[in-house]
Parts: structure tokens; sequence; C-alpha cells
């Protein structure tokens, strides 16, 4: 067994279903089943045989190196099956954000730790690929690898899934899939595990993976109602140890009115997962007023042997404990770790006497081995819980000093600094120790700063730190930065970055967030509301040829693309493929590339064969350099002084007058009422609704700008807005400059060198363009072009609109042309 593999070891505790008929996970015939008395797995008695999935009370001791989930926000997740319980969620219920694990709120606490291992984590050096087998949850339509039969259902959990590549197969068929896993169809697009290094101690998973951490339900507790209580039966509450009691976590059980002791232990055992002989436990009563009173049968002035009747003679108290009863010898698995050895683990019996010396050469005599350098560590948990105390391990490791090396990125920096102004920054409002960390990259445009920390306790603090710190009134931004070891990367290997703007689409941003972070390596997957773009460029900077894939709008788009041409010098692939998937409103880009009007649900893995399979074309970028002549005033000393200028990227377009005028209208009512913007249908009313509130404004735009093309005056016709188009959309896929032929003009193409300039009269002329009725007033095409504005002007590039004051705009093109893909056909 690997990482989180489990072995074909079942042990589960069946009896016979009291529901025959419901259900097997192998067959569905109706005939008597068998039904697990701990984890609700059903099976036909002629199905035991094929049985190999492993019960929960047994799953975490075969996992040989466990790996944590990340679960995210309790949500509702229809037609799933709990993997603890087996039971169908009727409720709140949480679901990992790395693999396709969903637990019940008050499972959660008992979810196998067999997340997928994405990363190499100090020492350890683990063979990554395997299968990573997860069960159940399939499509009823899943098809076998196999047999080729169904091996799915809606009824129940069935069937088994690589977490890698996809690979299905029935519980008794995927023991002869081959172990080795090649990461199917989209191996070419995954960063390899053992290429990503990651010392991730002290840092949760939701940090590792740069997650956004929401509020979580506390699970553990139990929803059902106490006094749920039949006639011959009676519920009590169990605590698992004083841990469980403090944090109010408990479990509820049945049991016959008149039960003996033995019985009401073996069924908290089972309520907790713990497969152990229940005469190592006994049950102490538990009240307000103390922790420590007399076991459940030294309550009835008895022992087991003098008194083995009814337990519960008086009144049942308000809560029990569960504990271990104190033993002189105690037996402890001892774990391998990343020892290449044939076993996952080594049971030895210690006593009061033992030392780590004497364990540890007592294994390395079990294990063959003479090995001097060896060292027993111990992953422990509270031990005031009988289900952690059971799950503690040791392992047995090489005793090597390993190199703390923990990168942590920090954004949101004055820009145009030096190192050592930066270094003072940190020093005076993170009290950050030179001596135990070194700024190992600088991002003065950006504002950005990587740190190289060798200590954990540091790393952790400062993570924390800046969260809550500004600088300049600005927020900092932390994020934990992965190493990509390039050197190990396969020779065809040309991993995907993936850039996801979750406030892009309403909520379909967060499900794309968790479909790649599945499908992919979840180090390949950046959320842009944490840091931006630059972390993932950071990350891949020196991978020798890697793609980009953005999902979100237009502006998202310009965004990312923008932030790749300030950081281009630094990157070994400098000119990447950048694929869209788009999720805003107007979405002309992706619409130009085929990608569709805008992302609707289909199937993320189509999504990423398109881009894998998709054709590269190349397309001019803009830069605009506005240079504002009227005079300000000053907010530090009160002197009218002019705008400094500045250069703004254009890829789409770039508009002034009536249409940046319904922009920056359109923008307002976002700012005003953010959380009614989800969705592309209400977007659109708003652009109406603006539209026609200036219907009949007028502005004479051509008495208020001159424009100038290739060094020639242009005499501009009465028009009330002015478009520069780079691409032959605009407006939600509206062709402006129209398909007519023109012998003044070139066929338009994106990678010409050249911009089309388009007039407009007003708001109907621009809702006819929309239509398709007309186009707009053609009237010129170049490739340098200088705007003055005579007046302060509405202007918008790619959707993001702003009043210019008076001055000069020049428009020429930016180098080199960005390559985008684009799929044979429309994806949608």
């Amino acid at each position: 067994i690997v990482g989180g593999r489990i072995p074909l070891y079942t042990a589960h505790p069946l009896g016979p279903c009291p529901r025959a008929g419901s259900g097997c996970t192998l067959t569905f015939l109706k005939h008597s089943c068998f039904i697990s008395t701990v984890c609700n797995f059903m099976s036909h008695e002629k199905c035991l045989k094929h049985v190999k999935i492993p019960c929960s009370c047994i799953a975490s001791s075969l996992v040989r190196i466990p790996v944590a989930h990340c679960f995210g926000p309790p949500g509702h997740y229809k037609r799933k099956f709990c993997t603890v319980c087996r039971k169908q969620f009727e409720s709140l219920a949480f679901r990992c954000e790395v693999c396709e694990l969903h637990v019940h709120t008050d499972c959660l606490p008992f979810a196998c730790s067999d997340c997928r291992q994405c990363h190499q984590d100090g020492h350890q050096d683990h063979d990554t690929y395997h299968h990573h087998w997860r069960e159940g949850n399939l499509s009823s339509s899943a098809r076998c690898e196999v047999c080729k039969k169904t091996c799915g259902s809606s009824e129940v959990l069935s069937g088994m899934r690589c977490e890698w590549c996809g690979i299905l197969a029935h519980a008794s068929c995927y023991i002869i899939v081959p172990p080795e896993c090649t990461f199917g169809r989209l191996r070419n697009m995954i960063l390899p595990p053992n290429c990503v290094r990651l010392v991730s101690r002290n840092f949760s998973k939701m940090h590792c993976f740069r997650i956004s951490e929401s509020l979580q339900t506390e699970p553990g507790k139990d929803s059902e109602n106490v006094g749920n209580e039949t006639p011959c039966k009676q519920t009590l509450k169990i605590f698992d140890g004083n841990d469980a009691v403090k944090r109010n976590q408990f479990r509820l059980i049945s049991v016959p009115r008149i039960a003996k002791s033995e019985e009401v232990v073996e069924a908290a055992l089972r309520a907790y997962y713990v497969n152990d002989d229940q005469q190592h436990y006994e049950l102490q009563t538990f009240s307000q007023q103390t922790l420590f009173s007399d076991d459940i049968i030294n309550r009835n002035d008895a022992t087991e042997e003098t008194n083995p009747g009814p337990v519960f003679r008086e009144a049942v108290p308000e809560a029990w404990i569960i504990r271990a009863k104190s033993k002189d010898h105690e037996v402890i698995r001892i774990y391998p770790g990343w020892l290449k050895v044939g076993m996952a683990y080594i049971s030895l019996r210690i006593d009061k006497e033992s030392t780590t010396q004497t364990v540890i050469k007592e294994v390395l005599r079990l294990l063959g081995r003479q090995v001097s350098n060896i060292k027993l560590i111990s992953i422990s948990l509270c031990f005031t819980s009988i289900r952690q105390m059971n799950q503690t391990r040791f392992y047995i490791v090489e005793n090597n000093k390993s190199v703390v090396r923990v990168n942590l990125f920090v954004g949101g920096l004055p820009p145009q600094l030096s190192a050592e102004e930066y270094t003072n920054i940190l020093k005076d409002d993170l009290a950050i120790k030179t001596n135990l960390l070194s700024l190992s990259h600088v991002y003065s445009v950006q504002g950005a700063v990587v740190l190289e920390m060798s200590c954990f306790s540091e790393a952790e603090r400062i993570y924390m730190l800046a969260k809550d710190t500004t600088v300049n009134d600005k927020q900092l931004t932390a994020a934990v930065i992965p190493e990509v070891l390039h050197t190990k990367l396969p020779q065809n290997c040309r991993p995907l970055l993936v850039f996801v703007n979750p406030k892009s689409g309403g909520l379909k941003g967060r499900d794309l967030l968790y479909s790649f972070r599945k499908l992919l390596n979840p180090h390949q997957v950046f959320e842009l509301t944490n840091g931006g773009p630059l972390p993932g460029f950071h990350t891949f900077s020196q991978v020798p040829y890697f793609r980009v894939l953005v999902c979100g709008g237009d502006g998202t788009v310009g965004w990312v693309l923008g932030a790749l041409e300030e950081i281009r010098h630094m990157l070994v692939c400098s000119e990447p493929s950048v694929a869209i998937l788009p999720l805003g409103t107007g979405n002309d880009l992706g619409r130009v590339l085929r990608w569709g009007a805008g992302y609707s649900g289909e199937d993320p893995y189509s999504i990423l064969i398109s881009i894998d399979e998709a054709d590269d074309v190349l397309m001019d970028r803009w830069t605009i350099l506005l240079d504002a002549q009227e005079a300000v005033e000053s907010a530090e000393n009160g002197i009218l002084e002019p705008d400094p200028p500045k250069i703004v990227q254009m890829n789409n377009y770039c508009g002034l007058g009536i249409d940046a005028e319904l922009s920056l209208g359109f923008h307002h009512a976002r700012e005003e009422e953010p959380g009614k913007f989800n969705s592309r249908f209400h977007n659109k009313g708003v652009y109406v609704k603006v539209g026609l509130q200036r219907i009949n404004h007028t502005r004479n735009l051509h008495k208020e700008i001159k424009l100038q093309v290739d060094q020639h005056e242009v005499e501009l016709p009465s028009i009330e807005g002015l478009i520069f188009i780079n691409i032959p959309s605009w407006g939600s896929g509206a062709d402006l400059w129209g398909s007519d032929h023109d012998n003044r003009f070139e066929k338009p193409r994106i990678d010409d060198g050249l911009l089309e300039v388009v007039g407009v009269t007003g708001v109907v002329h621009m809702g006819q363009v929309q239509s398709g009725l007309r186009s707009g007033i053609r009237i010129a095409q170049g490739a340098y072009f200088r705007v003055t504005l005579l007046k302060p002007t509405p202007v918008q590039v790619d959707g993001e609109p702003w009043i210019q004051p008076p001055g000069q705009m020049i428009i020429s093109v930016a180098g080199p042309k960005v390559s985008l893909p684009r799929p044979f056909a429309f994806l949608h």
C-alpha cells in the first residue's frame, strides 16, 4: 500500500439485513442480504466473497501514510452518499476540496485520512504513480473498465474511481486493474505530485492549497432529539473522553432498557467506529459536578463477576464517558513510514519498562535491517479521546537533517520600492526576523515579495499577521507557495496553470475551482481573489513549458494578460498559450476564440480536453498612454497638479463617449448592490435600463475630441461615441465593423497589427448594432493613434470605465503578440 491506498481487506461486522432487498453494492437482485452493524454496508449473501471494501472502523488503520482532507463549507449535495456511514444525504454535509470524499456533519470526525498526496513534504518520497481509489458516488451510467458493465448506482455507494486518472471499476474488478496510474487523458496537463515540494508543517491543507476558508458548522454534535425513545429502548448520550466533553461533542446510541454493561460499551465503541475488544473499555457516569465518578458497574455496587445482570436499574444519568482501562502492557503499531519495505506496519508489545531504543532495536530486528541512523517519531493525537488514541501512530524513519524552507508570497505592498525598503516595511509592520528569512524574489512593479523562511513558527506567524495588516491603507495578502521541481517534469508534460475568478459568473467560479482541483493537481489552480495572478506565475516561473487557463470575464482575462506582460522577462516560458473559459457578461474575446458566449455548466473534463486539442492563434495587444493636462488638486498639499501619465493595456476594444458612459453607469450600479449582479441575464437587463435612461441624451463627441491616425488628421462625423476595436466582437457579440466589403480598408484580423475605428450616433444606433440591423460608421484603420480630449470624457477599456480629464491618449501596438488556443469548433 502506498499513500492513501487501502489494501484488499474488509472485516465488516455483518448481520442479517433488516431491510432485505434494499440493495447490494454489487448486484440488485431482491433476496436475503447482509448489512454491516457499523457502517451500513449492504451485500447479498452470495456476493460477500467479492466484498473488498474495508469497514470504516478499520479503514484508517490500513492507510500507511495518512493525508488529511480539505473540507470546505457545508452544503447540500443531492444524490450523494456518505463514505463513512454510507447513508444518503438529507441535510448539510461536507466534501473534500481535493478529492471526491463526501461525509455527513456528524461523520466528519470519522472520515479516513486518505486524501490525494499532491506534493512531497520534507523527507517524504511517495510513489504517486499508483491509482488512488475512492468508492462510490458514481453516476448510474458509469461503466467498469474491466467488465464493461454498469458499475454506478443512484441508490447506494457502489463502484470505484481513481482520483487521478478517473478510471472506473466494480469493487470486485478494480483489483485486476494494473496498479500503475498514468494520469489518464489529462497526463500532459497535470502537474505530477512528485514534481512539487512543499514543507507544510504548521500550515493546514487549506493554507497549502490557497483555499478560501469559510465558517463551518462545528462537527461531531449529534442533532437528533435525545428524547426519541421507544418503550423497549432508550437513547444514551456518549462522550469520547474529557476532550469531547469540553467541546460538547457527543454521539447517541440506542440500547435496550435492560442492558448489560458490555452491551452498552460495545454500542458506544461502534458509535465511535472503534474496532477493538470491548473488555478493554469501560463507561463512567458524567455529571456537571465531576468527571471522575465510578464506572457504570461500580455505580450499582457490584462488579461484573458478582452481578452480571442488567445495569440500568436506577434513573439513567445525564450522559456517559467511555474510557480505556489501565493495562500492564500494550500493543502498538510501528509504521515503516517512507522506508522501502514490504509491509504496512509491525505490531509490537510494550510495557512500562519499554524505551524508544528498545522499540527501535526490536523493529529493526523484525525488519532484518542494521541501520544506526534511525529514529522513532509519533503522530500523537489527543489521548483523552478513545478513537484518537487508537489512531495515534508511531513511525520509524531515517534520522536525516532536513532543511526547512517555506516560501511565502506577500502582496499589497507599495510598488516601485527596493528590496531594502521592502525589508524595512516588513520589519515595521510584521516585525520580521531577518536572521530567519530572506527576500528570494522582489516584484517591485506589482508591490510584492517572496519570503524564504527557515523557521516554521515564524512562517506561520507572518502568514497569519499579514492577513490582518494594512500598509498605506491597503490590505496585505499572503499565500504559501509550493516549489515546482522543473527538472523532474516528464518530457511531454505541459502543465496547465489555472486562474479562476470566483466573483465572475455568479457561483460558477466556485464550482469550477472545486472541479479543476479535483481533475488536476490543486497546486496548479489559483484563486485570483488571493493575490491576483502573480503567485501562480511565480510558482511556474521555472517550468520550461506551460499553458494558462483563465476562468472569468474579459476584464479578468485582461488582468491576467497584463500581469503576464509585466513578468514575462522573469519566466523561462516567456510566451505561454492562454486559453479562456468565459464567465463574464459580454465575453467578446471568448466568442471570437470559439469558447462560447459564456460558461453554462459544461463538463470541466471536456473543457480541458478541448484546451489540449486546440490550435494556437496570435492576437495583437495594445498599449494606451493617458496623459492628462488639466490640473487637479493634490490631496497632500492642496496644490493644483496634473495627473501623472498612466499606461493601460487593451485587448478587445477602447470606447469614448456614450459607449463608456453606459459602462460607467453599469459600474456604479454594481458597486451599489454587488450581491444582485450574479447572472448574465440580470447584468444585461441593467445595461438596457442604463441605456434607456440616456436615450435622449446628446453628446457632440466630434466637437470634444480630435483624432490623428498614423500621423494624419482624421475628420470625425457627427457621432456620440468613438470605439477602437481589436477583435470582431463588441457588446456581447455584435459585429460593429460589419461584413460589407470596403476598398478603403483591409479585412480586419486579430493579428494584423491594426485597429479599426468606428463611430456610433447614440443609444438607438448601439441597440441596432447589437440587434444585427446596422453596423457602426467606419472611420479609420491604423497602427498608431493620438486622441486629444478637449473636455472630461468617459473612457472604457475592455469594460473598465472612468472619466478621463482633458489631455492626450496615445494608442500603439504592444509586443509581442499573445498566443491564444482556439478549439476546432465552438465549445457550446
